[in-house]
């Protein structure tokens, strides 16, 4: 079986070190990782961080979720590089990496957590 992952995209890293202690009360053995901030504590996103979040990951798929624009700008060109499968969903942040990370618990299959972001798409 196919396992699936969670790559958290932020430009500050306590928005994404709260988001993964939320995600875990619904996901224990889920793999989360973060790429957040930029040195010295900057508010931003950054090539080298983003890929290292995707190496630091074990799953098989990923799901990757971003809080804004330029993340997602960062998030592109790493998955340029990448060899195994990325599903990179432009929906509410908060909102969707916890559901996604309670269905992958759960052991919902890719669909059937994709029927469940479709409502939370940023249009």
């Amino acid at each position: 079986m196919t396992s699936l992952g969670i790559v958290l995209v932020t430009h500050v890293a306590d928005v994404s070190e709260g988001l993964v202690k939320l995600l875990r009360e619904v996901a224990k053995d889920v793999d989360i990782t973060v790429g957040a901030g930029l040195d010295g504590g900057e508010i931003g996103t950054s090539f080298e961080r983003i890929q290292a979040a995707f190496e630091a990951n074990q799953a098989d798929e990923l799901l990757v979720f971003y809080d804004l624009g330029s993340a997602k700008m960062n998030l592109e060109m790493v998955m340029e590089f990448l060899e195994r499968p990325v599903h990179l969903y432009d929906t509410a942040f908060v909102e969707s990496a916890y559901t996604a990370a309670a269905l992958i618990q759960a052991g919902s299959s890719l669909e059937e957590i994709r029927q469940q972001l479709i409502p939370l798409k940023i249009k």
